[in-house]
């Protein structure tokens, strides 16, 4: 009999023994059918391209690594999986990143073997799923115009902060000067301030000057 499985999934957590666990989980479900697997961030959108995955299950936390950062090659391939976050973070700026980012599903790896399966079957059905309690925190909090900065903006303002020159910020970030300029303006603008000193204030309150 043909194989009725229709959902090619990709792991990628840097645990072993969770990704094993999280095969066996997944596979007892007949919809189910886990690919591949990866460690780090360097062969996943090698690994999802080649399975042809449908699905990439994916923690923040790749060792020194951000896994959020492999969502956006992720999605620029030819046939982009969806993203489902199971992670343990459950800060819910975590979560807000990573939708902002593309992820179409954040999950914290407490909940209960019915909720992941819950969750994969709403982003596979072309949803976004968003852990309940999760959704509740972010409901009660609008997040100020500093907590909106990309991670870049925080870099250029964290530099900024601490007296760097924007040809300086330019070599620190392998970014061009006229980049840096606009980020700049762009920082101003957002946080609505015109001094350096507010800019430093701004960044204390982000936590970026340690």
């Amino acid at each position: 009999m043909e194989d009725e499985r229709i959902w090619r999934i990709v792991l990628a957590d840097d645990h072993s023994m969770v990704r094993t666990g999280l095969r066996a989980l997944l596979e007892a479900d007949p919809r189910c059918h886990v690919v591949g697997e990866c460690g780090n961030l360097s062969r996943l959108a090698g690994e999802v391209d080649g399975t042809g995955a449908d699905l990439v299950v994916l923690d923040i936390s790749l060792g020194r690594e951000n896994g959020l950062d492999a969502v956006p090659a992720l999605l620029a391939l030819v046939s982009p999986p969806r993203i489902l976050v199971l992670t343990m973070h459950d800060d819910p700026a975590f979560a807000r990143e990573a939708l902002g980012r593309g992820a179409h599903g954040y999950l914290l790896k407490e909940a209960a073997a019915t909720e992941l399966i819950r969750a994969i079957e709403l982003v596979m059905a072309g949803d976004t799923y968003l852990q309940p309690q999760l959704g509740a925190q972010l409901a009660r909090h609008e997040p100020t115009p500093a907590e909106r900065l990309s991670e870049r903006e925080r870099d250029v303002l964290r530099l900024l902060a601490r007296g760097h020159t924007n040809a300086e910020i330019a070599h620190e970030l392998f970014i061009s000067l006229r980049t840096v300029e606009a980020h700049r303006a762009g920082l101003r603008t957002r946080l609505g301030v015109h001094h350096r000193s507010e800019l430093v204030d701004e960044a204390r309150r982000l936590g970026l000057l340690g």
